[in-house]
């Protein structure tokens, strides 16, 4: 099929909280960011490459095959990344990815990426652990420096959903982790008010 004039392309890369885990509606804040684009007359296709549990090491070795399956060089070509909770998440007493190899991820994933497309970062999103969240907060930080480096605009989300009124309360009444309807209606107006997003 040709592709119409206009023709925008997007891969949502990343985790759950991409994916939209605990969304009733199942679009999470990718789906309605794309969901609003439409409606105001962008010829869009989203992807959500959102998958549960991944860390930066597991979007690092997938990533480019399933973007490059879905963006046609003859279509604008964008890609949005949110990862970093799995990361700094524990498993057998050990975080799952040390904050230096998380880093050295991003660095590859963002030098590659920008050379082919149009590339945003959204950080991670609080937990309702504090102790979890400090650790989010640390890593968003140098998240935030390294895409500033890369010039690779970046929202850092988690302190102003940490203050959100619904985002750690329905993630308390969930699965302790993801947020409902409220939580990613929030995100996503968020995403939509920052100057960095192409669908203003």
């Amino acid at each position: 099929m040709l592709h119409t004039p206009g023709d925008q392309r997007i891969c949502f890369v990343g985790d759950s909280f991409v994916q939209g885990t605990g969304d009733p509606l199942c679009l999470g804040w990718a789906g309605r960011l794309a969901q609003r684009a439409v409606e105001h007359g962008v010829n869009l296709t989203h992807y959500n490459l959102g998958i549960r549990r991944d860390t930066s090491r597991d979007i690092l070795a997938r990533w480019r095959q399933e973007c490059a399956a879905r963006l046609p060089s003859d279509c604008a070509q964008r890609v949005v990344f949110s990862f970093g909770v799995n990361d700094t998440s524990y498993d057998h007493n050990a975080l799952r990815v040390a904050p230096g190899e998380s880093l050295a991820n991003l660095q590859t994933i963002l030098s590659t990426a920008t050379t082919r497309y149009h590339v945003l970062m959204v950080g991670p999103p609080p937990m309702p652990d504090p102790a979890h969240t400090e650790r989010i907060a640390r890593l968003d930080r140098q998240f935030a420096d390294l895409a500033d480096v890369l010039s690779v605009p970046y929202l850092s989300i988690w302190e102003a959903l940490r203050n959100d009124a619904y985002w750690l309360q329905e993630a308390q009444h969930s699965d302790g982790a993801h947020p409902g309807r409220h939580g990613y209606d929030t995100l996503a107006d968020m995403v939509q008010r920052w100057e960095g997003w192409w669908f203003r």
